[in-house]
């Protein structure tokens, strides 16, 4: 079983969602963003929450005899990676900031209201919303995509 499945075969089984995992070179530092499925969204995730997924991990890890040198389990933050094609439907209506990874005309930078997720000719379509202008991107062209906080 390669690594990311592993991760979140035992973060879906704790019941929360897998947002995003990282590693340093080598896979000396493993990174592991979680946080609650939109079906159990009350609250954030909490120290307790982030303590108990990485014990689980700890324990898994040595059953399975993954080599690593530290574990950070963290919530994905007020800024959230949009990552996964639900996170774009979930996230409807909220602020976004995306980045391309090919222009759209001179620009690969782009805020705004996030409207969802389209398919268009078998293409998922992400749409945003800046000020009265609808644009929409095709999805594998997205580099990245964050919530942008309200305070």
């Amino acid at each position: 079983m390669q690594l990311l499945d592993l991760i979140e075969t035992t973060v879906v089984g704790l019941g929360y969602e897998l947002v995003e995992f990282e590693t340093s070179p080598r896979a000396r530092l493993l990174r592991v963003f979680i946080d609650r499925p939109e079906s159990a969204q009350k609250s954030g995730i909490s120290v307790e929450d982030c303590a108990a997924v990485s014990s689980q991990l700890s324990r898994v890890f040595m059953v399975e005899n993954v080599d690593y040198d530290r574990l950070e389990v963290s919530s994905p933050g007020l800024d959230r990676a949009l990552v996964k094609p639900a996170d774009y439907r979930r996230f409807a209506g909220q602020d976004v900031q995306v980045k391309l990874r090919v222009p759209l005309g001179n620009q690969r930078n782009f805020s705004g209201v996030l409207e969802g997720l389209r398919e268009e000719g078998g293409v998922e379509m992400v749409c945003l919303r800046m000020n009265e202008t609808l644009h929409q991107f095709p999805l594998e062209n997205i580099d990245r995509a964050r919530l942008v906080p309200k305070f």
